[in-house]
C-alpha cells in the first residue's frame, strides 16, 4: 500500500505539471507521461561510430534522427518517445547480461559522458532513456565474486563478501535450482541458474541491496528516467512472494528518488505469474510476443474475438493488480525469433501485427529492426547471437554482426533502412504512419479497453473510453473486405460510431451512417 501511495502521489504531481502548460488546454500531450513506444536497442549490433565493428553509444547519438528528430509532426523519423538500451556495463562477453563493473561504461561501448550525451540529447527531444539492469546475477570476474570466493576458501565468515552470493553446503542443495561448486571450496555451492559464469547476488544480505540502491542512483543522478529489469523472477528463483517483497521494496527506494520513474520487468512467465510482481512494477506481456504468442496468432487468423477479450481482461488485471499499471505489449526481443521469420512480409502479417500491438493500450516496446522486417533465428546452431544482428542500415554504417552469429546474410530479403525510406509502402514508413497516428489519440494508450465483437470472427475491436472521449479501434484480419454494421456488436453497448477518422493498412475504409466497409487486413479509428 505504501508503494502504491508514492506511486499515485507521482502521478498526480505530473497530472498537475501538464495542466500548468505541458499541452495546449483540452489537447492533451500525448507522450507526456510514460504512456509511450519504446524502442529496444542492442547498442552493440545498432550502429557504429568509431569503424572497430562494435555498436557503441555515440553510434546511438548519430542515429537519433531516424529515432526521434525533435518533431512530433515529422514523417521522417520513427517517432519513438523512449528508447531501452541492452546492458553498457563493463563486462567480458558480446551481451553484457554478466558484468563486472556496474559503474563503468564498457570501453567497447564508450563513456559515461557519452552516456549523459546521449540522454540529454533525448530529453531535448522528449524521449525518454531506460537502461537494462540485470540485478540478479554477476560475472564471474566480478571483483565482488572474487571477494566471495577467497572469504570462503580461507572460512572467514566474517568477511563482508562471505555472503554476497547465494551459497549452500553440497550436501543441501535446494530442488529446482542450478548450483556449481565455489572455486577453491568444493563443499560449498554457489547458485547460478542461468550459466555457472553468472553467480546470483544474495539479496538476503542488507550490504548487496543496498549495493543495487545505489547503482540504480548513480545513474539516476546521470538523467537516465529508469530501468528495464531482467529476470526479475530469479532474485529468489521458485519463490514467487520473496521476490515480489523484493521489487516493492527496490521500487520504493526509486521511487523516492524519483517519483516519475519509468521500469519495467521481465518476469518470463504465464500471466498468473506476471501479476504477482505488477503490483510493483509494469511487466512485459508474454502471451501477447513471439510465433505462436496472441498478437501472431491474431494477424495469421486466429479469432479477433478471443485477442480483444484477452486484452480486455488483462488489462483490468493490471489495473486490478496496480492501479498506476499499464500493459506492456511487445512481438519480440533479443532473446526471441525475429518476427519477420514468422510474419511473412509478401502477406502483409507485419504490417497488421503491428496494428494490433502499436493501437493497443499501455507502452509497447518494438525491437530494433523489427520495423524493417529485419530477420534472425536461432535455428540448428543454437545461439542468440542469431537474434542480435547488425542493424541493416543500408549506408556506411560498419557495424558487423555479434560474436557466434551464423545467420546467412542471403536470408535478410526485406531490405534495409535506405531501400524502405524511399519506397511509401514500406514496412519502415508504414511504422512512422501508425506511431503518428497512435500519438494523435490519447485514448489509445491510456483508455479503459472494452472488447467489441462480431459475428465474423476476423473482424473485431474496442470501444475505449479515456477522460469523456470514446473512440472504437477495429480490426479485418481477413483477406478479404468486410461490410459489417458496427451496431451490430454482440456485445452492444449505448455508443454509436458515425464519424472514421483514421484508416492503416493493405486498403481504404469507408462508413455510412454505423456501417463500415473495411479492406482487408486494414485497421480503423471510428468516434
Amino acid at each position: 500500500m505504501k508503494l502504491k501511495a508514492i506511486i499515485a502521489g507521482a502521478l498526480a504531481l505530473m497530472t498537475l505539471f501538464c495542466s500548468l502548460g505541458c499541452a495546449p488546454k483540452g489537447e492533451p500531450d500525448p507522450i507526456a507521461d510514460n504512456y509511450r513506444v519504446f524502442y529496444q536497442i542492442f547498442v552493440g549490433s545498432f550502429s557504429d561510430s568509431d569503424g572497430d565493428g562494435t555498436g557503441d553509444i555515440r553510434g546511438i547519438i548519430e542515429r537519433m534522427d531516424y529515432l526521434n528528430d525533435g518533431n512530433v509532426n515529422s514523417t521522417e523519423s520513427l517517432g519513438v518517445q523512449g528508447i531501452w538500451l541492452s546492458p553498457i556495463f563493463k563486462s567480458p562477453s558480446y551481451h553484457k547480461y554478466d558484468v563486472t563493473d556496474y559503474y563503468t561504461i564498457d570501453p567497447k561501448f564508450g563513456t559515461e559522458e557519452d552516456l549523459v550525451e546521449l540522454i540529454d540529447l533525448c530529453h531535448e527531444r522528449n524521449v525518454k532513456v531506460i537502461l537494462d539492469l540485470a540485478l540478479n546475477h554477476t560475472s564471474t570476474s566480478n571483483l565482488w565474486f572474487s571477494k566471495f570466493c577467497t572469504a570462503h576458501r580461507d572460512g572467514a565468515v566474517n568477511d563482508p563478501y562471505y555472503d554476497y552470493y547465494t551459497h549452500c553446503p553440497v550436501t543441501d542443495v535446494p530442488n529446482g535450482r542450478a548450483f556449481q561448486p565455489i572455486p577453491n571450496s568444493p563443499l560449498e555451492m554457489y547458485e547460478c541458474n542461468f550459466s555457472s559464469d553468472m553467480p546470483e547476488l544474495n539479496y538476503d544480505n542488507p550490504d548487496v541491496r543496498q549495493e543495487a540502491v545505489n547503482i540504480a542512483k548513480h545513474y539516476i543522478d546521470l538523467g537516465v528516467d529508469g530501468f528495464r529489469f531482467d529476470a526479475i523472477k530469479y532474485i529468489y528463483y521458485t519463490e514467487t512472494e520473496r521476490s515480489c517483497d523484493f521489487w516493492d521494496w527496490y521500487m520504493e527506494q526509486l521511487f523516492a528518488m524519483k517519483p516519475d520513474i519509468y521500469c519495467v520487468g521481465e518476469c518470463w512467465s504465464a500471466d498468473n505469474e506476471t501479476l504477482a510482481y505488477v503490483e510493483s512494477l509494469n511487466c512485459f506481456n508474454f502471451q501477447m510476443a513471439q510465433g505462436e504468442g496472441m498478437i501472431s496468432n491474431t494477424a495469421k487468423g486466429a479469432s479477433m474475438a478471443t485477442f480483444t477479450q484477452y486484452v480486455e481482461k488483462y488489462s483490468r488485471q493490471v489495473e486490478d493488480a496496480n492501479p498506476n499499471g499499464m500493459m506492456i505489449p511487445f512481438i519480440s526481443n533479443h532473446d526471441m525469433d525475429r518476427s519477420a521469420g514468422y510474419l511473412m512480409m509478401a502477406n502483409k502479417l507485419c504490417y497488421m501485427a503491428a496494428n494490433l500491438y502499436l493501437l493497443c493500450c499501455g507502452s509497447p516496446f518494438i525491437y530494433y529492426g523489427e520495423e524493417i522486417g529485419m530477420k534472425g533465428t536461432r535455428g540448428g546452431a543454437s545461439t542468440d547471437a542469431n537474434r542480435r544482428l547488425a542493424m541493416l542500415w543500408g549506408d556506411d554504417d560498419t557495424v558487423k554482426n555479434p560474436v557466434g552469429s551464423s545467420y546467412a546474410a542471403d536470408k535478410q530479403t526485406n531490405g534495409t533502412v535506405a531501400e524502405q525510406d524511399k519506397d511509401p509502402d514500406s514496412l519502415l514508413n508504414y511504422y512512422r504512419r501508425l506511431i503518428t497516428i497512435r500519438n494523435t489519440y490519447p485514448e489509445i494508450a491510456r483508455g479503459a479497453y472494452t472488447s467489441l465483437m462480431y459475428d465474423d470472427n476476423r473482424f473485431g475491436g474496442f470501444l475505449v473510453r479515456y477522460e469523456g472521449s470514446a473512440i472504437g479501434i477495429f480490426h479485418n484480419t481477413s483477406n478479404r473486405t468486410i461490410t459489417i454494421d458496427l451496431a451490430d456488436s454482440i456485445n452492444a453497448y449505448d455508443y454509436t460510431f458515425t464519424e472514421l477518422c483514421e484508416s492503416i493498412g493493405q486498403g481504404d475504409a469507408s462508413l455510412e451512417g454505423t456501417v463500415l466497409t473495411i479492406a482487408p487486413q486494414t485497421s480503423v479509428i471510428v468516434k
